[in-house]
């Protein structure tokens, strides 16, 4: 109980301010606040400009303190900064990271210009690569007056060494070199395993084994290096039973390097064919995820698929490389690499299949290439989706175009093919999202037309009438489009105000024209307006008479008196489908068969 109570105290005094505080009695009042300490005098130093003054740390004496809760709870207060410096250096050298790096974290709260001090950043350094945040290491290292400091050389190898960058690492093993030779048994142990796995994934084992002669025989982890050494140098069985020895004593990690490097001497024996090794290493990297072994076993995954012809295989194994790790110098190299795999998988002459292919995309498009090459990337494929009716694929395909790559006013084409596309495969509602979401004030009076012709037809297709028609009032030349929703609605004498102005003038009459005329008829004659037809068929009588709907137009224009339904009915179904709306009453065409029920 007492030495709960103890750490309780320390930890308190661990973050305490500097000057002393009091604590009211019980059944006292309690004091007024008290005012502002005064700035303490310049020629008063802070602990950052005293730590700062002291030798650069170097060597394993340079984390050895007291580590004692006690010596932080005594510690006057004009010295306690030293006493937390003292105990985050015990705690290094005892390999207890996180709670040293707390202790550092309280220091800098309190001292702000510790950031400045290059032991204290070798302090967050050391506690960083012992808890493998190999990137945040590397940066903490780099402070300034590190450069060539021993110490801070020798964890920048192990940092640089985990992130996978092996010559990086390499670089700093000259100047490394004093702080690990101070080293003796287990504290020098984890630096040259870290500089020999730099020096066989280099393609230097032999200058490895050196290295490794010292370290105890039974350790796992130097029986792996060891392993990995003979076998790159040809002692195959030599290597190979090291690599049995680590499969029994080592940790999970260890065992999965052993298994790993089994693979690799299998394929430098020619004992296991290419195919049957990415399986094996598929299998591997299901029960071990991350770290060095997973780095390297996608590497050799990727060049046994690219040995193989199996683009998709090496784009698989390239990906998860690029995302997941550090891939240093390189990064363009791979990512170049990956770029020409997923443009050649989805060239327009692959033969995968095109809902494959953009399922391909999707899973990779991060990686596809900048600017105008990987817009076209994106389009043909859209193309291909569309030209295959895949319309809600293609629309989410472009959607992601839309959202992420394009800007400013350059998004009015791509919003209405966007929504076009979400028209056609029956999602009107989110056509009209993606217009309101693209929505800019620099578009040309052309472009808002066009995105307003495409509103209406949304609109139309959710039942909103009344909205299509108001959306299209600022479009000129709307009369065409206005008449087909009002030839769609049977509101007959609308339709015939509205599609007078399609009505054609001379000329030879277009399926188009033809079309107009006969919707006219119809419109006409369910009116009862027997004047305006008798007009209509002198207009037209003559021009309609060599054409194969002569007989169409004769039976919806005879002065009759009457509409006749079974005449009425033939006529409908003879008129043709082209549209005077053009694109659009075709769209509104697939919109409505994307959206009936499939029997």
């Amino acid at each position: 109980m007492k030495q709960m109570l103890l750490a309780a105290a320390a930890v308190l005094a661990l973050a305490a301010p500097s000057q002393a505080e009091e604590t009211p009695q019980a059944g006292t009042a309690s004091p007024p606040p008290a005012a502002p300490a005064p700035m303490a005098p310049l020629d008063l130093p802070g602990f950052a400009a005293r730590l700062a003054q002291l030798p650069p740390p170097t060597g394993p004496s340079a984390w050895q303190g007291t580590a004692s809760w006690n010596a932080l709870l005594v510690a006057a207060p004009e010295r306690r900064q030293e006493a937390r410096w003292d105990h985050a250096r015990a705690l290094l050298g005892r390999g207890r990271a996180a709670e040293a790096l707390g202790v550092l974290a309280v220091m800098r709260g309190a001292d702000a210009d510790l950031d400045r001090v290059a032991a204290f950043r070798l302090a967050e350094g050391v506690a960083l690569t012992q808890l493998r945040r190999w990137s945040d290491a590397a940066v903490a290292l780099a402070a300034p007056g590190l450069a060539t400091n021993p110490e801070a050389c020798a964890w920048r190898l192990r940092a640089f060494a985990g992130a996978g960058e092996a010559e990086t690492a390499l670089a700093e093993l000259p100047c490394a070199l004093p702080a690990i030779n101070s080293r003796q048994g287990d504290a020098r142990t984890p630096f040259v395993i870290a500089a020999a796995e730099q020096v066989i994934d280099a393609g230097r084992p032999q200058n490895a084994l050196p290295w490794l002669q010292p370290l105890p025989d039974r350790d796992p982890a130097v029986n792996l290096l060891r392993g990995r050494a003979l076998i790159a140098t040809g002692a195959l069985q030599d290597g190979r039973l090291r690599l049995e020895r680590a499969l029994v004593s080592g940790t999970a990690e260890q065992r999965a390097d052993a298994r790993l490097a089994m693979i690799e001497a299998d394929l430098k024996q020619g004992n296991i064919a290419g195919a049957a090794a990415l399986e094996k290493l598929d299998a591997l990297r299901f029960g071990w995820r991350g770290g060095p072994v997973e780095r390297r076993a996608l590497r050799l995954s990727m060049r046994l698929a690219e040995e193989l012809n199996d683009p998709r295989a090496a784009l698989r194994a390239g990906a998860a490389l690029f995302r997941y790790f550090n891939p240093g110098s390189e990064a363009g190299e791979l990512l170049a690499q990956l770029q020409s795999v997923l443009a050649s998988l989805l060239a327009a002459d692959s033969a995968l299949p095109v809902a494959e292919a953009a399922g391909l995309y999707w899973d990779y498009r991060e990686l596809a290439p900048a600017g105008a090459e990987g817009d076209a990337m994106v389009r043909r494929l859209a193309e291909r989706l569309q030209s295959e009716s895949l319309y809600g694929r293609a629309a989410e395909l472009l959607q992601y175009q839309l959202s992420e790559r394009t800007q400013d006013v350059a998004q009015g084409p791509l919003s209405v093919q966007v929504a076009t596309l979400h028209v056609l495969a029956g999602d009107p509602d989110r056509a009209l999202r993606t217009l309101r979401d693209t929505e800019q004030p620099g578009y040309s009076p052309a472009m808002l037309h066009d995105r307003k012709r495409i509103e209406a037809v949304a609109l139309q297709r959710l039942g909103r009438y009344e909205a299509a028609m108001a959306a299209l009032e600022s479009v000129p030349a709307n009369g065409a489009i206005r008449a087909e929703f009002l030839w769609r609605r049977k509101e007959w004498g609308s339709f015939v105000a509205a599609n007078a102005a399609a009505l054609p003038g001379g000329g030879r009459l277009e399926p188009e024209a033809q079309t107009a005329v006969l919707r006219h008829a119809v419109a006409l004659a369910m009116l009862g307006q027997e004047p305006a037809l008798a007009a209509l068929r002198g207009r037209y009588a003559d021009r309609f008479a060599a054409l194969p709907t002569a007989s169409v137009f004769d039976a919806l224009t005879q002065p009759s008196g009457s509409v006749d339904p079974e005449v009425l009915g033939r006529a409908l179904a003879a008129i043709p489908a082209a549209s005077p709306a053009g694109g659009l009453a075709d769209l509104l065409d697939a919109s409505e068969e994307a959206a009936a029920p499939q029997g």
